[in-house]
């Protein structure tokens, strides 16, 4: 992040971005239909759900519990 300083709500916004990206990312892995790609993206996914979690952030509908 080059030494930007974020505010409170500038990392919620990142968190929940980062959740979204995720979630998308799972998507498009899942039709490609490799494993690999799958597992990567779900990883990710369960990576910015936990950080949401740590930060008492709702990550919104559909959030898979990881």
């Amino acid at each position: 992040m080059s030494g930007e300083v974020v505010g409170v709500g500038g990392f919620v916004e990142a968190v929940l971005e980062r959740v979204c990206e995720a979630r998308a990312g799972l998507t498009a892995a899942l039709d490609t239909e490799s494993p690999y790609e799958v597992a990567v993206a779900q990883g990710e996914l369960e990576d910015a759900l936990r950080l949401a979690r740590m930060h008492d952030i709702d990550p919104g509908e559909g959030a898979l519990e990881g």
